[in-house]
This record gives structure tokens, C-alpha cells and sequence, in this order.
């Protein structure tokens, strides 16, 4: 369902929630790290969904076995460097991996500006070695707290040439979007692109405060979008695309069931779609499921799916010279493959 004469992307992976199983078990033998199961292979069912979860908090404790073994620095690069090998076996061509340097230092009190430094590198290394081009987004994680999220802005804008955009993820319902839009207007200024989770937890008015109040360009997921028809007409004319994972919304119980995902109608209404994979290590999936699920279950056309993949490059945060290279090492690299 790939069109391999288009590049591949991935807008909206978290780097904190694609741990392997292996690494984890591997880190809590290296520093001595208490899990709560005797080997490796009995780690999938407490850090990968089984089926579907009751909401997005009990997903997002998934995650937290990932980060509970990062317990240096050196340990957040070699999870950056493998989510870069991750991307290279998927066949990417671009990924944008978003982190919250707070959240993955938290449990060992790593300061968030080595946790932000261990992963520019281990991403930049992963560049050099599976070439795959990649950009960091910051995420600051709105369950910790404004307070919280002024340290982990801090330690983002300590590298700032190195992040191009800032995210809020985490509680939406508990934490709203004017908590945090003294941290936002820092990111504008500093030059970021905004992309905010909305409308997975909340409403559609949750999309429209990221919109209004934070500057978001593209929406998290923005499932809740559906409701609003005047949502919709806005998005459409101002270009802000919504960053889809279907599978992710299904286990934390954001849609009743994947067939009916709105990704259809808002590709119907003209709304820059992308399809990603939301936290891969958790969910246990990778792009090309996305892309299977799409065609097979949501009953996307092989057109809309191309389309998709269009949209991906049109709203990569990189600049207009940089997507057009990634359009034409694809289409090499398909004339080389017919040849």
C-alpha cells in the first residue's frame, strides 16, 4: 500500500515511547534495575498494549517501564540511536521524533539538558549510519506540571538549533492548553514550529486553544475534530494538517473501533492527513501496519493513501529544498529499482 516512487514518513513518533523490550531488559541488568518479571521474553505484556487499554493515562503507563531503566545519559543515546536503526529497517526516509527530556530524566534525575544533548547525538550518529534524515521535536509534558515544563524548556532551548518544534503532550483533560502559553510564545520566538496532542482526550475545543493559544500548525491526532464542521472548514483553509495513528487511537480507547476512524472524512473534506505511528515500541506496530490497517480496515483507496504520503512531506517541519530531496531520491531510487 507504499508508493515506493514517494518518500516514506513518520511525523509523530515518540522516541521515549519506542523502547525495545530487549533494551529495557538490557539497561535493567547493566544499572542494577529491579523489574517486575524474571526475564526478558516475559517483558512484552507489561511494556507492549495487548487489545486496547481504558483511556490514554493507562496507555501512557506503558511507557513508563521504557523510561524507568534510562538511568545516564548514555542510555537516552543508545535508545535515540536505535529508534534512528528502527526508522532505517521501516524504510523511512524522514522521520521527526518528539521526547520529553523531563519525562526520560525523571525517574534518575538526569538533568533534562544532558537528556536533550545524549539524544541530539544519538539521533545525529543514527543519521550518519543508517542514513535516514531526521528532525527532534521537544515535548513538554503537560501531566508534570507548568512548573515542570519551565525545566524542560529550558533544557530544550539550551540546544535550540538542533529542536524545530515544540509539542504538549500528556494529561490534556487535567492540564489545558493556557497553562502553558507563556512556553509557547518562548518556542515562536526561538524560531520552532508548534504541533500540539488535541482532541484525543478532550473536545474539539481542545484543538482550538492548541490552535488560538499555542500557534499549533499541525494537531496530535485531533480525532475530537469530527464534531466540529466549522473545525474542519478552518484546518482546510489554514493548511494545519492532523497527525493520525489509528492504531494508537484504538488502544487508548480515542475511537470505539478502527473502521470507523475519521481519517476518511477528513481526507474527504481536504484536511492535510499524515499516518504515523504515535509510540511503536508500545504499540508493538510499524509504519507499513499503518498503511495495511488504513487500506484493509478503514478503507482507505490506494489514492487517498498516496495522497497521504504527499501530505507527509508537505507538512514535515524541514524546508521546501529539503522535501523536494527527499521526492527525488525517492523517485531515484524507484527508477533504480525498475531498472
Amino acid at each position: 500500500m507504499i508508493d515506493k516512487s514517494l518518500p516514506l514518513v513518520d511525523l509523530h513518533r515518540h522516541l521515549d515511547g519506542n523502547i525495545r523490550p530487549s533494551t529495557i531488559w538490557s539497561l535493567a541488568q547493566l544499572h542494577g534495575i529491579a523489574l517486575p518479571v524474571a526475564s526478558e521474553s516475559e517483558l512484552a505484556p507489561l511494556t507492549q498494549i495487548q487489545g486496547r487499554t481504558s483511556d490514554l493515562l493507562a496507555f501512557l503507563e506503558k511507557l513508563d517501564y521504557g523510561v524507568s531503566v534510562l538511568a545516564d545519559a548514555q542510555a537516552c543515546y543508545r535508545v535515540a540511536y536505535e529508534n534512528m536503526q528502527d526508522a532505517s529497517k521501516e524504510g523511512l526516509d524522514y522521520v521527526e521524533l518528539r521526547f520529553s527530556p523531563y519525562y526520560m530524566g525523571r525517574k534518575f534525575d538526569v538533568p533534562v539538558a544532558e537528556v536533550v544533548e545524549a539524544v541530539i547525538a544519538g539521533v545525529r550518529d543514527g543519521e550518519k549510519a543508517f542514513g535516514v534524515k531526521a528532525s527532534l521535536i521537544g515535548i513538554l509534558s503537560r501531566t508534570f506540571g507548568a512548573q515542570a515544563c519551565w525545566q524542560e524548556l529550558q533544557g530544550l532551548l539550551a540546544h535550540k538549533g538542533s529542536i524545530v518544534a515544540l509539542d504538549l503532550a500528556g494529561d490534556e483533560l487535567g492540564f489545558p492548553a493556557h497553562l502553558f502559553e507563556p512556553h509557547f510564545k518562548l518556542a515562536r520566538d526561538a524560531g520552532w514550529q508548534i504541533t500540539v496532542h488535541a482532541g484525543e482526550a478532550d473536545g474539539p475545543a481542545s484543538i482550538w486553544k492548541a490552535i488560538r493559544e499555542l500557534g499549533a500548525t499541525r494537531i496530535g491526532h485531533g480525532v475530537a475534530a469530527k464534531n466540529d464542521p466549522e473545525l474542519i472548514e478552518y484546518l482546510v483553509a489554514n493548511d494545519i494538517g492532523i497527525e493520525s495513528c489509528p492504531t494508537s487511537n484504538y488502544q487508548t480507547a480515542t475511537v470505539a473501533d478502527t473502521r470507523h476512524h475519521p481519517m476518511k472524512d477528513f481526507l474527504q473534506a481536504g484536511v492535510a492527513v499524515t499516518l504515523n505511528t504515535d509510540d511503536p515500541g508500545v504499540s508493538a506496530i510499524d509504519l507499513a501496519h499503518e498503511y495495511q490497517l488504513a487500506y484493509d480496515v478503514i478503507g482507505l483507496s490506494a489514492e487517498q493513501l498516496t495522497q497521504i504520503q504527499r501530505n507527509g512531506v508537505h507538512q514535515a517541519f524541514i524546508s521546501e529544498a529539503e522535501k523536494q530531496s527527499l521526492f527525488n531520491g525517492a523517485l531515484q531510487r524507484a527508477s533504480g529499482d525498475r531498472g
